[in-house]
């Protein structure tokens, strides 16, 4: 094989990067003395790569708090975000306890995997040190449901998720793992360190331990049993159950 040909095979082979639906809040644990709301940047990206997609305006995007839903589409307010379209909210925190935003997008063709994506995103925001509420499940077609505290959680402190799949939990679910690289403070020694892939147990829970502080996003990646046209041929629909979470520098 010629050697340019050789190099661009082994360029196709290599680790296809991994992406995010990513719902990233100003700050997951909002105090008295904070103010009154929380700011979220909403993308969809190559989150270490701080590399972003485009995001078409979602099908549905919500809170939830105390049992109750709120749609929120009509406030989401377009931005460029990683340098490609998305969008950003304010959304004012009247009452105290966890407030779960959550996304449903526009399933999005990747031609590179022969198949639409759809990430079912979301992130849990704690207001005036109140937590009740962190382990909501909002009955998402497929999601993560926490285990542990999906925020006020120390570097190095675990976290458990169960994945859940039309209500049910998924046995070995694979859930794709990724640090948001802001600023890109940091850098990878292997492109295999980009994404890491773990998988979840019999009972479909997985646990991990984040190395450093910051935003860390897990993906859990099933096959739907439907399929959807692309240029007359019907292709596979990849569901995502994006969760992100957030750890805290040990002072």
């Amino acid at each position: 094989m010629p050697r340019l040909i050789l190099a661009a095979a082994l360029i196709a082979a290599g680790p296809a990067a991994a992406h995010y639906g990513m719902i990233i809040p100003s700050d997951p644990m909002i105090a008295q003395d904070e103010g009154r709301s929380v700011d979220l940047m909403v993308s969809f990206s190559h989150p270490f790569e701080e590399d972003g997609m485009i995001l078409e305006r979602p099908e549905t995007f919500t809170v939830t708090h105390g049992g109750e839903t709120t749609d929120l589409l009509g406030a989401l307010s377009e931005a460029t975000v990683m340098g490609e379209p998305g969008y950003t909210l304010t959304h004012a925190l009247d009452r105290p306890g966890t407030h779960v935003f959550a996304m449903t997008p526009v399933p999005y063709w990747e031609p590179a995997e022969d198949a639409f994506i759809q990430h079912f995103t979301k992130t849990y925001v704690s207001a005036y040190d109140d937590d009740e509420g962190w382990d909501a499940e909002l009955g998402l077609r497929t999601e993560i449901v926490p285990l542990s505290k999906p925020f006020g959680l120390w570097e190095g402190n675990i976290f458990q998720g169960i994945v859940h799949l039309e209500g049910e939990p998924v046995p070995y679910a694979e859930i794709e793992v990724e640090f948001y690289n802001e600023g890109q403070q940091t850098s990878a020694p292997s492109e295999l360190m980009i994404t890491q892939t773990i998988k979840a147990d019999a009972d479909g829970v997985f646990t991990y331990a984040a190395p450093s502080a910051g935003w860390w996003g897990f993906a859990a990646l099933n096959t739907a049993p439907e399929t959807m046209a692309q240029d007359g041929v019907e292709k596979a629909v990849e569901l995502g159950a994006v969760i992100w979470v957030r750890f805290e520098a040990w002072q």
